[in-house]
């Protein structure tokens, strides 16, 4: 951990809405196996699906490494919407 961070760990839970349930399942299903995968050296993430909602759990050791896992999970979303919208 970083010596001069304030922080002992940083968690929150991020909720992603989308316009439709099949759009977050869609999402959902895109992005899974990413969470189960990532690296987890400093941070852990999890996600769940409620209705048209994806919920992003991240537990993190400290404000980078934080940071560093809400940047991953806003890539892999944005990632699973660019590749959904050229396929449909």
């Amino acid at each position: 951990m970083i010596e001069d961070s304030p922080l002992e760990s940083v968690r929150s839970n991020i909720a992603v809405e989308f316009e439709s349930s099949s759009q977050a399942k869609i999402v959902y299903d895109s992005i899974i196996l990413e969470f189960e995968t990532a690296p987890d050296f400093r941070s852990s993430m999890t996600i769940e699906l409620i209705e048209s909602s994806i919920i992003i759990n991240i537990d993190a050791e400290d404000s980078t490494s934080f940071r560093a896992s809400v940047n991953s999970a806003i890539k892999w979303i944005n990632l699973a919407l660019e590749i959904n919208n050229l396929t449909i």
